[in-house]
């Protein structure tokens, strides 16, 4: 078949042709735009055949470099199951092309979905800003119209997370040596391309949205009528005045809207390039500089203490020879890759490589400095950060690390941890190691490997007390997953800290404690008793005997080495101790919304501390708590007939997208609960508000500002019903133990707190 040849710059398809062929690329470049974003098609590439199950074009596509294609007339997949059991050859082109369109779009749309949380946080913390700039001052505060009703984004169409890794393994396959007998199975070929073809739709409607979003909020910073935030920081620079203490920081706020959103907004691209020099020009006339502050040197602030950092990590560790070699050879292979990302066989078994090594490295040389009389700089990062190469990290995000590590300082008291602190807890016997993916404590896990013959007594005992087999066991069981997980794109996971995941201001990614503190300060704002559990005073026995009280136990988070976008709440509690903290992992440059992992987290800990504490019966309605009522709730919705049709089919929908996953469902509704009901805008239907305001009680703070709300009328007058008769309760006691002249336990007293909601 005799090829065509398109000259560069040449409009294939745009957006809503019809389809019409298929095109297979044997010479030059393609590019595929999608909305804010584009694909790069080389030879081997078939345009069109991820739009396969549609009957448009929803893609454009246009000539990058002089391009040759062959046509194949097919526009349906019909007709392409006789191409393909005529021509088996062709299949792999056509397979191999489908599924690196759709991987190149989901990597995309990952990072994009990272784009938009990064994007609602930064204009909301610039909102706030120039609220707070506008009131120190005393410059009235123009609001702005809808910014009020803007909601982080929560990404309910977003494509399955296994996708990513199924087309990954999918790739391996038909570029392995056994390709052949899989296209043996015309069937097989067709199902994966029409699969993939409707993976690739849903992954463009993610994409899509999140274009949409993101223009959205976009125009909160440049919008057509200058009623925009360039305008109110412009205006407020302009009253203070180059005198005032906040001038340099609004210059380097304005400087930061001009880079980031001075093209990137749906306006007149003359009339935005205006304001700016309007700007730039009325700064001149003030004798002020346009400029921001000039960020030091990164060569400078290193001063050379990193330079060599594998070196000082490998030298520090002292490790194997062999390992040393390996490592640094694959260092430098990771260096050079041009796509660090590439789902390919090669770049995945280099990661493979890269992270067995790297796990090996990080025991020995965390073993090294229990007994070292100093830390090199280098071997600091690499604990704190997963940092191994000043090249590899970037010299400005060296310097960066560089300064947070100076900085760093052991917050293990306040139940904030890195994650090199936290293995100093085990070691010294203040926290015990984490369970394993099976569930099994350190404990459970050596004694089962004795039961297995794998160890003697003798060893077993020596175990027991052995603090760095502790160390060990966390690192083995615990590590390797949770720094995966927290990653969050498991197919291109590499523990080694990149350049190519900063996707975001380190320091403004940087997880403190005051910044995890002010999240569940935030959380328990609006769901009071989230840490508290039912408890004995086993002080107070002889005073009050067998009377519960409520104790609150905050989570221990745990910031793990990486730059990642997800948390993971890891355990309810510590080991079988109820009364304990629950554990929950986060990266230590965390990408997201740290408030809404912060809320996730601890939904999926009240979720699994019910189960823990009703055990088997987590899920028998005659035995009331907040798993067995929601459980009951979600399984039998079709038959509630206190939900409507409307509540009924957002329910199924809703299911359809947490994949029947019960759990998954209730922490999206604590979301909504936290985020929204907790702000009286209820989103909620009546079922699912009842058992929330049952078992996630209000504090009283919020519960006067619902009194007039009609939907929480009847939940209220229960509320102060069951209230008052604890209450009485407790008094009743506190009065017996007056009379008889005890004193009353301060537990007492907090648990009246507890009981009326106003702790």
């Amino acid at each position: 078949m005799a090829g065509i040849t398109l000259n560069k710059g040449t409009k294939i398809y745009t957006y809503g042709q019809p389809m019409t062929a298929l095109h297979l690329i044997t010479g030059g470049k393609v590019t595929a735009e999608y909305p804010g974003g584009r694909l790069t098609l080389a030879k081997g590439d078939v345009i069109g055949i991820c739009e396969l199950c549609s009957e448009i074009h929803f893609l454009g596509y246009t000539v990058l470099e002089d391009a040759v294609l062959l046509t194949y007339p097919i526009t349906n997949v019909e007709a392409l199951d006789d191409l393909l059991r005529q021509h088996q050859d062709m299949a792999r082109f056509f397979l191999l092309s489908a599924f690196r369109q759709l991987t190149g779009l989901q990597n995309a749309c990952s990072v994009s979905q990272l784009k938009c949380g990064n994007l609602y946080h930064e204009l909301t913390a610039d909102y706030e800003k120039y609220t707070a700039f506008s009131n120190r001052y005393r410059q009235p505060v123009k609001p702005m119209e809808g910014i009020d009703r803007l909601t982080t984004y929560l990404d309910d169409e977003s494509p399955d997370l296994w996708l990513g890794e199924y087309y990954a393994s999918l790739i391996r396959l038909y570029t392995g040596p056994h390709y052949k007998d899989l296209l043996q199975e015309s069937a097989m070929s067709l199902g994966s391309l029409r699969k993939c073809s409707l993976d690739f739709r849903k992954t463009y409607t993610s994409a899509d949205e999140q274009y949409r979003y993101q223009r959205h909020l976009s125009s909160f910073y440049f919008n057509s009528d200058g009623n925009d935030l360039f305008e109110r920081f412009t205006s407020l620079s302009y009253k203070l005045g180059a005198s005032s203490d906040e001038f340099r920081e609004l210059l380097q706020i304005i400087e930061r809207i001009i880079q980031e959103y001075g093209e990137n907004n749906d306006c007149d691209p003359a009339i935005v390039q205006k304001r700016i020099a309007s700007h730039r020009a009325t700064l001149a006339r003030m004798s002020a500089s346009a400029s921001t502050e000039v960020e030091e040197n990164a060569e400078s602030a290193l001063s050379g203490d990193l330079s060599g950092s594998l070196s000082v990590i490998l030298d520090f560790a002292a490790v194997d020879l062999e390992i040393a070699n390996s490592f640094r050879k694959h260092v430098q292979e990771y260096k050079a890759l041009e796509d660090r990302a590439d789902a390919g066989d090669k770049a995945s078994r280099l990661r493979r490589a890269l992270t067995e090594e790297f796990y090996v490295i990080y025991s020995v040389a965390f073993e090294k400095t229990i007994n070292a009389d100093s830390i090199p700089l280098p071997v600091r990062l690499f604990l704190y950060f997963g940092y191994v190469d000043e090249e590899l990290a970037g010299l400005n995000n060296a310097a960066v690390l560089s300064k947070l590590a100076r900085q760093m300082s052991d917050h293990s008291s306040t139940g904030i941890y890195t994650f090199y602190d936290w293995l100093l807890a085990i070691f010294y016997g203040r926290k015990t190691p984490s369970r394993n993916e099976f569930g099994q404590d350190y404990s459970e896990y050596i004694h089962k490997q004795k039961m297995s013959g794998n160890i003697s007594e003798s060893e077993l005992r020596a175990l027991e007390e052995n603090p760095m087999g502790k160390v060990n066991f966390e690192l083995r069981n615990v590590f390797p997953t949770t720094n995966k997980i927290t990653y969050g794109r498991v197919t291109t996971f590499c523990p080694l800290f990149s350049s190519d995941d900063v996707l975001k201001n380190l320091e403004d990614a940087y997880v403190t404690s005051s910044r995890i503190a002010r999240a569940l300060e935030m959380i328990r704002a609006v769901d009071y008793t989230a840490f508290y559990r039912e408890s004995l005073d086993m002080d107070h026995l002889d005073v009050i005997g067998k009377e519960t009280i409520h104790l609150e136990y905050l989570p221990d988070v745990i910031l793990l080495p990486n730059i990642g976008v997800r948390g993971i709440m890891w355990q309810e509690i510590e080991g079988k101790v109820r009364n304990s903290p629950s554990r929950m992992f986060l990266s230590i440059f965390h990408l997201e919304d740290l408030e809404s992992t912060m809320i996730r987290m601890t939904g999926d800990f009240r979720w699994e501390l019910c189960k823990r504490v009703q055990g088997s019966r987590w899920n028998d309605i005659s035995e009331a708590c907040l798993t067995s009522e929601y459980f009951d709730y979600i399984q039998f919705y079709r038959k509630n007939r206190d939900l409507s049709a409307e509540a009924k089919e957002k329910l199924r929908s809703g299911l359809q997208r947490a994949k029947n996953n019960f759990k998954e469902m209730f922490i999206r509704d604590y979301l909504i609960w936290i985020l929204f009901e907790g702000k009286n805008s209820p989103r909620m239907n009546k079922v699912a508000r009842r058992i929330f305001f049952t078992y996630c009680p209000f504090p009283e703070s919020i519960c006067r500002t619902m009194t007039q709300n009609p939907l929480y009328s009847e939940l209220l007058d229960r509320r102060r019903i069951k209230s008052a008769q604890q209450l009485h309760h407790v008094e009743v006691l506190i009065k017996k133990l007056q009379n008889s002249n005890l004193p009353v336990p301060e537990s007492l007293e907090k648990e009246q707190l507890y009981i009326s909601g106003r702790l």
